[in-house]
């Protein structure tokens, strides 16, 4: 049942992220130009998914414990490290120069095209790779 739920909630986002122009990386580039020729629209799509997620998270820290069982995940911690620093770098460079992040790069996979399957090889040579470049971050640091 728990993959049936996520399943849905995961239809409902990439839909959302459809509707919203997420998945038009020309929509997305328009709102990161703040200097060229910007495109203010997806501030309601950020503003419209604010208010949601703070309810979610009120309703959910009432409960103590998630729906479907299990935990919910620890809060991170608050400080900024280096590792905040240079993935937020690395994440907001990706997102300029090809105009998607991980959600809209996948839901853009269900009308083709070549610069999504491109970003979704990028992010996954990422994700296998920057465990492997923290631990030598982390040992440098350390000595």
């Amino acid at each position: 049942m728990r993959a049936v739920y996520a399943f849905l909630a995961g239809g409902v986002f990439g839909v959302g992220l459809l509707i919203s122009g997420m998945t038009d990386t020309r929509k997305v580039i328009g709102w990161l130009d703040v200097f060229g020729d910007w495109d203010p629209t997806l501030a309601f799509v950020m503003g419209g998914a604010i208010l949601p997620m703070a309810i979610a998270w009120r309703v959910a820290a009432a409960r103590g414990t998630p729906l479907l069982g299990g935990d919910f995940p620890a809060r991170p911690e608050p400080t900024i490290g280096w590792n905040l620093v240079i993935g937020s770098t690395l994440f907001g460079a990706g997102w300029g120069l090809s105009g998607l992040c991980p959600g809209p790069a996948v839901a853009s996979l269900t009308w083709g095209g070549a610069g999504g399957l491109v970003f979704l090889a990028a992010m996954a040579a990422g994700m296998y790779g920057a465990p492997p470049i923290r631990s030598r971050i982390d040992a440098m640091s350390t000595a």
